[in-house]
Parts: C-alpha cells; structure tokens; sequence
C-alpha cells in the first residue's frame, strides 16, 4: 500500500506535457503537497541511459520489440527506483508517461498488440499504476506543428515518423480511454495553454479528493 498518489500524463508529441506537468507541480505544491516530476524513459540515470539508446535519430533500424522492451526495462529500475519510494513516502508523483504510452505506441501504431506489450510492462511493473493518468489529447496536426515551431525542444527518433503514426497513437489512447474511464481523463490539448491548464486543475481538483490511496488500476 502506498500513502502518495501517483499521476502520470500521457499524450501525443507536441502534447504540451512539459508545460502542463511545472503547472500542476506549482499548482499541487501550493496546496501542501510534496511534489515529485519525472519522465518516461528517463528520470533516474540508468533509465536515462537507456531512453538516449531508444530516442537517438540515427537508430533507425531498431526493431519494435527491441524498442518495447528497452521501454519496459527502463520503466522497471525508474519504478523501483524513484517511483515507488516516493509514493511510499506519500509524494505526489507526476510522470511524463507511464505504461499507456507503451500501449499507444508500441502495441498500437507499432502493431504488436496492446495485449502483448502489456504482458510485458505487466511482468515490469507487478501491478503498480497511477491513480489517475491524464491524456493531453492533441490532433496530429496540432502537435507536430508545435514541435517544429519549438527551437528548444529534444528532438527525438518517434518526431522522424510520418503522420499517419501520430494518428495511429492517438487511436491507441482513444481505446484505452474507453478500457479505462476511470482512470483515464481526456483533456482537449489543440486550444491555448490556459484554457488547458485550466481544464486540468479542474479535473484534479475533483479527483484527488476522491481518491483512495489504494485504487490501484490493474488491465
């Protein structure tokens, strides 16, 4: 049993996750909470090391397994390593993307089928998801534009796919929406950034009052 809350944000590129994870840290630790941001694949050094091998630009001829099982090892050591601790010592953990993005991507506009990356993820994380996973729903279009306006952003090996990927991702976070609508609340990311913000303070300040330190979504 964990005493924090775990809420991961997911979306697709150009989704504005960076932006919206610094609001919802100012906005949560204004209230008294004790805040934790960190990043899929990523976040500790060893998954660091790991996300530079999945994202580099020149690898290009990794294959969609190899790729949904780096995800999946990363996600394991940042688990164990940072995710959980922080819970256990009754954090808010905000993290960019978590296991529905491996879904999304990987099980479906990869198709390898979200079933089997589950099982994957599912033997990496023994049950541990988020309370509550906010999707950053942004068209395509919207969110490839962003990145290319944005000189600063980490371009990446998945900004290099073609639209039609894009679109397959955000089908893939439709599915798992209608799976999971208790879990899983869409937010509408193509308009301004405080209409958005706004959108999600919202949203958490419905849900965490609700939630129970034990609801612990499982597929």
């Amino acid at each position: 049993m964990f005493s924090g809350y775990f809420i991961s944000i997911e979306g697709g590129e150009g989704a504005g996750k960076t932006s919206a994870i610094r609001m919802i840290e100012n906005d949560l630790q204004h209230k008294g909470h004790t805040v934790i941001s960190t990043r899929e694949p990523g976040g500790i050094p060893i998954a660091e090391q790991i996300r530079n091998v999945i994202l580099d630009t020149s690898n290009t001829e990794m294959d969609a397994r190899t790729e949904a099982l780096l995800y999946a090892a990363a996600r394991r050591q940042h688990l164990t390593q940072k995710v959980i601790p922080s819970l256990q010592a009754g954090s808010v953990v905000l993290c960019d993307r978590f296991v529905d993005s491996s879904l999304a991507y990987q099980g479906y506009a990869r198709g390898l089928g979200m079933d089997e990356v589950w099982r994957i993820n599912e033997f990496a994380i023994e049950g541990a998801m988020p309370n509550l996973t906010l999707w950053l729903d942004v068209s395509p279009e919207v969110g490839l534009s962003r990145i290319h306006a944005d000189g600063n952003r980490e371009l990446n090996r998945l900004d290099l796919e073609k639209q039609e990927f894009h679109q397959k991702v955000q089908e893939g976070y439709r599915k798992l929406l209608i799976q999971f609508p208790d879990r899983i609340v869409r937010i509408d990311a193509d308009g301004d950034i405080q209409s958005i913000h706004t959108r999600i303070k919202d949203v958490l300040d419905e849900r965490m009052n609700r939630l129970s330190n034990t609801n612990y979504t499982k597929l």
